[in-house]
């Protein structure tokens, strides 16, 4: 029996690409890099806000000092425009809501900082979270199940008791990783061959396909 749906956030909750985008190619600019359309950040983002800029510098110009500079530039521009353009999907909060009703623990586990992460959620979403994290010093980022157990741990729910909600291919392998069932999303940023490589058992189209899935899923 299914009680707790956990959640990737960026791509799957809210739609955060053109911030991070613009974050980034301003700090990439401020350095003397060149910039990327907003599109290809589709398959930069994902693994954490490290990971990102990591993959933005040009491999034949990456040092540590240059990753610290370009990467402390992205953050101080991002930490004061990270909700410019970022807005949650349409159905998602809808669907959000309808979940917690139906009486199931809800949670986000996010690579985002987990200062943004948690303000992001509450902005969009309120209190209707039982479990709300970002990246944590000393916890691994996704697909590593370590931090996603400890928040089924904290809901008091067993992992084949959760069904993990996310558009990644890293989402996906967290979901087998923690013992959950994984759903893939379609509407973020990744494509479908990447979530079905990664273990997705079922991929859904649009937020308002989440609910009745779960209510098909809790009576199977």
């Amino acid at each position: 029996m299914y009680k707790a749906v956990i959640f990737d956030l960026d791509g799957t909750l809210v739609n955060s690409l053109e911030d991070l985008a613009v974050a980034t190619n301003y700090s990439l600019r401020q350095h003397g890099f060149n910039t990327y359309p907003v599109e290809d950040y589709k398959y930069l983002v994902g693994d954490g806000m490290v990971k990102l800029i990591e993959r933005a510098i040009p491999d034949d110009a990456f040092t540590p000092e240059t990753f610290k500079a370009v990467f402390d530039g992205f953050m101080g521009y991002y930490r004061s425009h990270y909700l410019v353009n970022t807005k949650a999907y349409d159905g998602i909060i809808e669907a959000v809501k309808t979940l917690n009703e139906m009486g199931l623990k809800l949670a986000v586990v996010s690579n985002k900082a987990d200062d943004m992460t948690n303000v992001i959620v509450r902005e969009f979403f309120g209190d209707v979270f039982t479990a709300v994290t970002g990246k944590r010093d000393g916890y691994p980022t996704k697909p590593d199940p370590t931090l996603t157990l400890k928040i089924i741990e904290e809901m008091g729910v067993l992992p084949n008791e959760c069904i993990f909600v996310g558009d990644s291919g890293m989402d996906c392998a967290n979901a087998v990783n923690s013992g959950c069932y994984p759903l893939g999303v379609l509407w973020g940023f990744r494509k479908k061959e990447e979530l079905l490589s990664n273990g997705a058992k079922t991929l859904i189209s649009n937020p308002n396909e989440i609910v009745p899935f779960v209510k098909e899923l809790i009576n199977d």
